[in-house]
């Protein structure tokens, strides 16, 4: 007769807690950490005196301790408090390095436009300390579907460069045809593949695998809000910005 259920559950040492691989990593503000005891996942948004607070995408938070072993995209890891950096320059969120002490610039007659006012607010999150440096102004247009008008009410020139970043930039859409169709020289136009630029953001730092689906025709921003559970648009945005690091 066969036996159907296996072998004991209880054979061997089942009081000894079997050992969990765990990788080390530095303990910044830019992880995303899930407890596997409560599932809670949120950022790291506080360190103090042996403890952590994480912050979920709702803007709960909960306290813990960095001895505690946590997960990382479904792998555990092990906390390090930061490690002291080498004296030197300094970097910025784009990862160029940082100009201390430049004196401030006039704006330039260049400009970016960029489609509305979080993609402006994005790049200045990013991107800002070195377009100060350059004395480059980022414009929010309102949507690109007045571009050529944009373009023409702008007046590009030698002297005055006009730099466009739009959302979806991809093969066969509206936005590529209309890129396609400028061709003054004083102009670039470029942009990315995503339909929102809140989508360019690491949904993980939301503590999202990754953004939901939205159906074809309906509001991306606004399907992505009813599939969270976010009622406050303007204050999710706020919350998503304030996640980006680099």
């Amino acid at each position: 007769m066969s036996d159907r259920y296996g072998g004991d559950v209880l054979a061997g040492d089942w009081r000894r807690p079997r050992k969990v691989r765990r990788v080390e990593i530095e303990l910044t503000g830019d992880l995303v950490l899930e407890d596997p005891t409560s599932g809670f996942v949120g950022a790291v948004v506080r360190v103090e005196r042996g403890t952590m607070e994480l912050e979920d995408r709702f803007g709960r938070r909960r306290s813990f301790s960095v001895d505690d072993t946590f997960l990382m995209d479904g792998e555990p890891v092990r906390l390090g408090l930061p490690r002291m950096t080498q004296t030197g320059p300094g970097r910025t969120a784009s990862g160029s390095l940082a100009v201390t002490d430049a004196e401030a610039r006039v704006a330039r007659a260049g400009r970016i436009y960029v489609e509305g006012r979080h993609d402006a607010e994005l790049v200045e999150k990013v991107w800002g300390d070195d377009l100060r440096v350059e004395g480059v102004v980022v414009e929010p247009m309102e949507g690109v579907d007045h571009l050529a008008s944009v373009i023409a009410r702008f007046g590009p020139g030698p002297d005055r460069r006009l730099g466009v970043l739009v959302d979806h930039l991809v093969e066969g859409s509206k936005e590529q045809r209309l890129a396609d169709a400028q061709r003054d020289p004083h102009v670039m136009v470029r942009g990315h593949r995503f339909v929102d630029i809140w989508a360019a953001v690491d949904p993980r730092r939301l503590g999202l695998a990754a953004w939901p689906d939205v159906p074809r025709g309906v509001d991306w921003k606004s399907g992505i809000c009813a599939a969270v559970g976010v009622t406050d648009p303007a204050r999710f945005w706020r919350e998503l910005l304030g996640r980006v690091r680099s």
